[in-house]
């Protein structure tokens, strides 16, 4: 409770200051929720998928954004047991608030977790609709103009999971992007996390972070190339992945993507997931 405490000053204080510099910083006209951005006016749209980098930037004011794992398959193996899940629509719905701030509710359609007790044998199918996390992103700098940007982003999950044990999850993430030169983008992300453990209810620290970098294929087509690691404090582990995808616009503000995201440890995860992007 008492980190539960200490994450929710920090959150606010990542929020509310922010926010008090951009009202100064900004005397002009401003939209919000209930005065949304002209579409001529809106940004390039930015994901926050298919890498695990989040975007430092917000959907416009006014704005939703809908963003899915059509479908995620993900394998893990610790040293008791083997499992593998099947999520359907992972999904993140953002709603941009006012120019630099947008709040996001993610949620999990369908899960499907198949357990297997690596010394008896014996297996365990849970399935079910899976958690909802609540997140707020602001926007720091380089929203609007700039080659770099920067947001911070708490969020908190609540253990709403049919198909596996879960609990209250919360954390802070610190995305950036840098645009460089030739149409390349280039990708950083910190972010501390408070977790379940895998095989047990008690609870870890983790710090997480990334490097990402994408440029496009052909027109309306990009592949990004990503590399992070994860540290848990509480068993002094390291965990390195490597992911790979490819993200193609179909029509203006729809996005499909396809990838992997995979653990180089034989105990760290293996994801394999098709999705997409959506803008109105």
């Amino acid at each position: 409770m008492n980190d539960l405490y200490f994450f929710s000053k920090l959150a606010f204080a990542a929020l509310f200051i922010p926010s008090v510099y951009f009202a100064q910083q900004e005397p002009h006209k401003s939209y919000s929720i209930f005065n949304p951005v002209p579409r001529e006016h809106m940004r390039e749209m930015e994901t926050d998928r298919p890498d695990v980098t989040e975007s430092p930037y917000t959907v416009d004011a006014g704005h939703i954004q809908f963003e899915t794992d059509l479908v995620r398959l993900i394998n893990e193996k610790s040293d008791v047991q083997k499992t593998s899940t099947l999520l359907i629509n992972q999904a993140n719905l953002k709603i941009g608030i006012t120019g630099n701030t947008a709040i996001q509710v993610g949620f999990q359609t369908y899960g499907r977790q198949k357990e297997k007790d690596l010394s008896s044998g014996s297996e365990e199918v849970n399935k079910g609709i899976g958690d909802i996390t609540l997140r707020i992103k602001q926007n720091l700098t380089g929203n609007n103009h700039g080659d770099f940007a920067l947001a911070v982003l708490p969020y908190i999950k609540f253990p709403t999971s049919e198909y596996e044990e879960s609990r209250y999850e919360y954390g802070l993430i610190v995305p950036m992007s840098y645009k460089l030169s030739g149409d390349w983008k280039l990708g950083l992300q910190v972010e501390i996390d408070k977790l379940k453990d895998t095989d047990q209810p008690s609870m870890h620290t983790e710090f997480l972070q990334t490097l990402t970098i994408s440029h496009p294929l052909s027109k309306g087509i990009d592949w990004i190339a990503e590399t992070y690691y994860t540290y848990d404090f509480k068993s002094h582990e390291f965990s390195n992945f490597i992911n790979a995808a490819i993200q193609m616009e179909v029509v203006k503000d729809l996005k499909f993507d396809l990838g992997i995201n995979y653990g180089i440890q034989q105990t760290a995860d293996k994801h394999y997931f098709i999705g997409l992007s959506y803008r109105h």
